[in-house]
């Protein structure tokens, strides 16, 4: 087995479960090092690496190291993917790749110029429940799909600093569930209505953001979605979404803390689910890297590359202009005519 010797930039908390996932569960790669300005050294240092930096530039241009996952500030994502794709690194990125569709677009025709291999964190398509609903759409189990069904909610409100840099809800939180939907219905969004509110933080409209938002989707096959998101569910991290279709349904459930059920004569009670996304996603985290290393391994198409990156996007800003206008909002297509999406941002 050829293993993928591998540097990681950003030392924050998803690079941090990134580093420990490689070095505990992941032989395939070797973890040679990991920048950041503010790293952490003791840290770094239980994980037994030989290089931890504050210089981004010696992971890039690191002779050793084969690959690059970027777990930096967003706004960083786009410089770096650049720079370690002329450096013939394979990368993987944290969503998103950019902030605005114009960075993107540079950023993936750096890609395509250097054939570099690309893949976006998008963690919850590599999530066994609804994987499974996807290639289980996909075989037509249930026939045509009609109706996505889609709910995130976080346990908590985040910081008012950090909702100062974050791009607002659905860049931040909803971008995920836009690329789910994408993934689920094997169909483009082509419409977006998105309604929000401040019913848990009204001081976050100071920076045009809201905490609870309901959005309708419409698909290119026809299909209709429906995503709603709030920032604190008092009772865990609440994740569930369903795919109605012509000959039935596919419904994922919350996953519990545990299976005991309590019954008695007066009621019955279970566990409520975890409480932070890295409990409910950890599974997923290992599995979306080792599908980097095929992809790395094998010279194979990224499964989740440059242009579902852009597409997210698109529906993002798409829907942040929907909850300012107050009506529906397309979103740009490219035309495809002639090259595939993974023809042209792999």
């Amino acid at each position: 087995m050829n293993v993928c010797r591998i540097g990681i930039i950003g030392a924050g908390r998803i690079g941090k479960i990134h580093a420990e996932n490689i070095c505990r569960h992941l032989p395939s790669f070797q973890l040679i090092g990991i920048a950041d300005p503010y790293i952490d050294l003791n840290w770094a240092q239980s994980l037994n690496i030989a290089l931890f930096t504050s210089d981004v530039e010696e992971i890039i241009h690191h002779p050793n190291i084969d690959a690059v996952l970027i777990a930096s500030p967003s706004t960083l994502h786009v410089q770096q993917i650049i720079a370690a794709s002329r450096a013939k690194k394979a990368i993987f990125c944290e969503k998103p790749i950019g902030l605005s569709e114009a960075e993107i677009h540079s950023c993936l025709q750096v890609i395509q110029s250097q054939n570099s291999l690309l893949q976006i964190g998008f963690n919850r398509r590599f999530d066994p429940n609804f994987a499974n609903i996807c290639t289980r759409v996909q075989e037509g189990e249930i026939g045509r799909p009609q109706l996505i069904r889609i709910t995130s909610r976080d346990p908590a409100c985040p910081s008012k600093e950090y909702i100062k840099t974050s791009g607002g809800i659905f860049m931040d939180m909803t971008i995920h569930d836009f690329d789910m939907a994408r993934f689920l219905c094997g169909s483009e969004i082509v419409e977006v209505y998105a309604a929000g509110a401040n019913l848990i933080r009204p001081d976050f409209a100071e920076y045009h953001d809201v905490d609870t938002a309901i959005i309708q989707l419409c698909f290119a096959n026809g299909a209709l979605g429906v995503i709603d998101n709030s920032r604190q569910a008092v009772y865990g991290y609440d994740q569930r979404a369903e795919v109605f279709g012509s000959k039935g349904m596919l419904l994922a459930h919350n996953q519990s803390q545990h299976t005991v059920e309590c019954w008695n004569e007066q009621d019955k009670r279970a566990a409520i689910p975890p409480y932070f996304f890295l409990q409910r996603y950890q599974a997923s985290y290992i599995a979306e890297l080792q599908a980097f290393y095929q992809a790395w391994a094998h010279a194979q198409p990224s499964p989740v590359n440059g242009y579902d990156g852009l597409q997210a996007l698109r529906v993002a800003c798409a829907a942040q202009q929907s909850l300012v206008a107050h009506q529906p909002v397309a979103v740009w297509q490219e035309n495809q005519s002639h090259i595939s999406h993974e023809q042209q941002y792999e």
